[in-house]
């Protein structure tokens, strides 16, 4: 059976990434619940968020890293993730938002089969340290 995915992303927000992929280059998430944006995905440039211990790294979405804080991921990791896109500017750093559009996150609870198929996931420092260049 093959590993049920943690985070996935909309047709719409795909487009969205490649857009400003164009722009910026490769790009990295991270989703905190932090104070400004609560638990707003971000999109960062990649290696612009510096990820660590207090991370764990959910897996690609359209070759881009999905890094989310530790606490959070508490909340979240019996559900799957789906970054989608929203009209409106949040009050973030995120790179859409000159676009006047956000992320957003839609969830749904894992199966049973599919919580037994996760892959473990890894800190953020473990990433870092086997993909040092971001």
């Amino acid at each position: 059976m093959e590993a049920a995915k943690r985070v996935l992303t909309t047709p719409e927000a795909a487009k969205i990434i490649a857009k400003l992929r164009e722009g910026h280059g490769p790009l990295m998430f991270h989703q905190s619940g932090g104070c400004c944006d609560g638990s707003q995905p971000m999109c960062f440039e990649k290696g612009e968020f510096k990820v660590g211990a207090n991370d764990v790294y959910l897996g690609d979405v359209d070759g881009c890293g999905f890094f989310m804080g530790r606490d959070q991921f508490e909340y979240w990791q019996h559900t799957q993730l789906t970054l989608d896109i929203s009209p409106g500017r949040g009050s973030s750093f995120s790179l859409e938002i000159p676009l006047g559009l956000r992320f957003i996150i839609r969830s749904r609870l894992f199966t049973d089969d599919e919580t037994i198929s996760l892959n473990p996931v890894i800190s953020g420092e473990e990433y870092m340290e086997l993909h040092p260049a971001g």
